[in-house]
């Protein structure tokens, strides 16, 4: 069992995608991201996103009009403009008077139709024939058939989903670990999910699979319609590979189930009335049983509404199988509770804010504020072991099993086998330890084989921890070379390279230097820059980052920014903000409620120092970052726009007013405030993009794109924006397609044509032309 704060089925992603997961679940905001960088590098198709017709076959129609079109001074349509007095609203002395809420009905006609107009006005401005060139040069190497498959392993099979031109939306496929290592390995074909969508005349993805550990061929699919959060469960027979007749099915909603026996599930899901947390997830945990209507299905465990969700997993580790279920107070607390099928025993005497694994009979936990037991007074970041047997009769004599420093942090771990493996960055450096206990200790030794730079990723190849032998994966990688997937044999051989990923740019000429920058406290913020080794003095730099919900942000091989941005002679750059996770709790904590702010002034506080090292000017630094980092992008627009050439705005979180009001907003009250109470609006206004913005300003041009199905961010946030900063006269773009759920598209062409559109606006507006790269 594994849990960090807030947590799904990590299993249910790894065996469905072979993506490479993060040695700890992770929170929503955290696997979407990753999601984002593993599809980006390796094209593997991971985890977590209707209309009838393709969004963005509406893209590749208009980008036949001319790049260079005049988009005219449209603004918001009269019907719907706000009125002279309100050409500023909303503004931070009346947060309230909000002329655009009719923007926030997803499907409702006139925002539909505003929809389709900016979006129409975008693609005549940015998607002419360059833009149809690049995104048919992105889409072929995201659909390259040497890409990395990545892989997770039950019973004896290797699982993998494969997205291609050919198979746009996914082959569910299954292959050996011997048929594996083969330069062209032989794939069993399980589910054709552009078969199933043509056949069903759904917009069917994906999204997550649930099966039993060992050869059990019944498979629990989740499907998502367009690549949205909320799924519709259905039993699917590997041996038959088609759907179960008359088999365990559930419509659609935020949805997971775990296997109990081959005929009973438990199952978290926001189905049914009453069963949704006021932040949309699951609000109790059911016991399902075979052939039972799931209305009748007894409830064994429950939240509040007002907590963020209720969810179990189930542990076979052990002597017999345990259930650990969890309240997920809010993003960063949860309580957690030992018990069976049949419910809960009691909840563990431990801190909310934690990190928690359980395997066979030992338990580890994470701290996240300090916490005195036994005598002892542990630091934030500390991780203790200690028996579970033990814990469960009195004992609290923990292990300290690592202890962090200032600029050393603990970033996630795992079981695999009996053995604990550490995932560590020390000066943004990773390195791993392995942590073996016994009844006569505990004993470790560091994962060896591995670099000390770059980016290091390692994860069990096991879904289920009750099947490990102890074999891992590993994937190498930085933003000049091209990811390898390792294997690292019972936790303790060197790694052999199962797989290496093709080179899709040329690093020719380019080097990778690490920088600090000052921030507006004083504070060292670190950054990655890429490019050419000689400085211009006017570089097209491409910049990024995020600040938030304590994720760490890594210079992986990205091969769209490699592509199109440092192959043609730009430079990239990527700051590690407060807000993340690089430094542990203080660097979390630092840019988080009232902190959000400095991780805005981090950012710009990188932008300044680009330019006084003589790489560029501010005219031609192009900003992008998306979630969480929309606030980032829309406080560089309002705090900071002299530092920026053009900013890029993706699925972005922006009207802090609202946002606890809008889809999943309110589980995110533990990273921000919540507006509601006064004491802490007085802080969220500070970094209210949406509030913040006013006319007469000399802001940067602006694209805020989101997408349409995404049921985590909603689409308003980028709607609202747009709006109002036309109306008060500004150059501001947006693009919203139909589909793609909190990312950026379906399959691999809509996900390049998403981000071609972005660069493409980004190298118009900071005068970088096609001719100078």
């Amino acid at each position: 069992m594994t849990v960090k704060a807030p947590s799904t089925n990590l299993q249910l992603a790894s065996e469905l995608k072979g993506a490479a997961p993060t040695s700890m679940m992770k929170s929503a905001e955290q696997r979407s991201l990753r999601k984002n960088e593993l599809e980006s590098h390796a094209a593997s198709g991971c985890r977590l996103r209707v209309s009838t017709e393709p969004h963005h076959a509406n893209l590749d129609r208009k980008s036949k009009a001319n790049a260079n079109a005049s988009p005219g001074s449209e603004r918001v349509s009269k019907a719907s403009s706000p009125t002279k007095s309100q050409a500023g609203a909303p503004t931070l002395s009346a947060p309230d008077d909000d002329p655009y809420l009719w923007l926030e009905e997803i499907e409702g006609r006139r925002a539909l139709n505003f929809v389709e107009r900016q979006n129409d006005r975008t693609l005549r401005a940015f998607a002419g024939a360059t833009f149809e060139r690049d995104r048919d040069v992105l889409a072929s190497i995201y659909d390259r058939p040497d890409n990395i498959p990545y892989i997770a392993r039950r019973g004896g099979y290797l699982y993998n989903v494969s997205k291609d031109a050919s198979n746009r939306r996914g082959l569910w496929r299954r292959t050996t670990l011997d048929e594996f290592r083969k330069p062209n390995p032989s794939w069993e074909i399980l589910l054709d999910v552009d078969q199933l969508a043509a056949k069903e005349g759904e917009d069917w993805l994906l999204n997550a699979t649930a099966s039993l550990p060992g050869d059990h061929p019944r498979t629990i699919v989740s499907l998502s319609r367009g690549g949205s959060d909320a799924v519709v469960l259905r039993e699917f027979d590997l041996k038959a590979k088609s759907f179960v007749a008359d088999g365990f099915t559930l419509p659609e909603a935020k949805s997971s189930a775990t296997w109990v026996d081959p005929d009973t599930l438990l199952l978290s899901s926001a189905h049914g009335d009453g069963m949704a947390t006021t932040s949309g997830y699951p609000r109790t945990v059911r016991l399902w049983r075979r052939g039972e209507p799931v209305d009748r299905a007894a409830v064994v465990f429950e939240t509040t509404p007002d907590r963020m969700w209720a969810f179990c997993e189930v542990d076979r580790t052990g002597k017999r199988p345990r259930v650990w279920f969890f309240d997920q107070l809010d993003f960063f607390n949860l309580d957690v509770w030992p018990g069976t099928e049949t419910g809960a025993s009691m909840k563990l005497d431990l801190p909310s804010d934690i990190w928690l694994q359980a395997h066979r009979d030992w338990l580890i936990v994470k701290l996240r504020s300090a916490w005195r037991i036994a005598g002892v007074t542990h630091a934030p970041d500390t991780a203790l072991g200690m028996s579970l047997s033990a814990f469960l009769a009195g004992d609290r004599n923990f292990t300290v099993i690592f202890a962090p420093r200032p600029r050393r942090a603990l970033q996630g771990f795992f079981w695999a086998s009996g053995k604990l493996v550490l995932s560590i960055l020390d000066e943004l450096r990773p390195s791993f330890e392995t942590w073996t206990p016994s009844s006569a200790g505990w004993s470790h030794e560091e994962l060896r084989g591995l670099p000390g730079i770059g980016v290091v990723d390692v994860w069990p190849l096991d879904c289920d921890r009750s099947e490990s032998n102890g074999d891992l994966l590993a994937c190498v990688q930085d933003p000049l070379t091209s990811p390898s997937l390792m294997l690292i044999e019972r936790s303790v051989s060197s790694p052999i390279v199962l797989k290496q990923a093709p080179k899709t740019f040329s690093p020719e000429g380019l080097v990778v230097t690490q920088h600090e920058a000052i921030s507006i406290d004083g504070e060292r913020i670190p950054y990655v820059q890429t490019g050419p080794a000689a400085e211009s003095g006017n570089a097209p730099v491409h910049m990024s980052g995020y600040g938030g919900f304590g994720l760490s942000m890594r210079p992986y091989y990205n091969s769209a920014l490699g592509k199109l941005w440092l192959e043609r002679g730009g430079t990239t750059v990527q700051a590690n903000l407060r807000g993340g996770g690089e430094f542990g709790t203080r660097w979390h904590d630092a840019g988080r409620l009232a902190g959000k702010k400095l991780s805005h002034d981090d950012f710009a506080a990188v932008a300044a120092d680009l330019v006084r090292r003589g790489v560029t000017e501010p005219r031609r630094i192009a900003a992008e970052s998306g979630s969480n980092g929309g606030i980032l992008i829309s406080n560089m627009l309002t705090r900071y726009p002299a530092r920026f050439g053009a900013l890029f705005c993706t699925i972005p979180l922006i009207d802090m007013r609202r946002y606890t009001k809008l889809l999943a907003g309110a589980s995110w009250i533990a990273e921000f405030g919540d507006p509601d109470k006064p004491a802490e609006w007085e802080w969220l206004k500070t970094y209210s993009a949406y509030h913040a913005a006013r006319p007469s300003q000399n802001y940067p041009p602006i694209l805020i794109a989101t997408t349409r199905r995404d049921d985590r961010v909603h689409p308003a946030h980028a709607r609202k924006m747009v709006a109002k900063l036309q109306v008060m006269g500004y150059e501001a773009y947006l693009y919203e397609a139909a589909a793609g759920g909190h990312g950026y598209g379906r399959d691999n062409k809509e996900r390049a044509s998403f981000q071609v559109l972005g660069f493409r606006f980004l190298r118009s507006k900071i005068g970088w032309l096609d001719e100078e790269a």
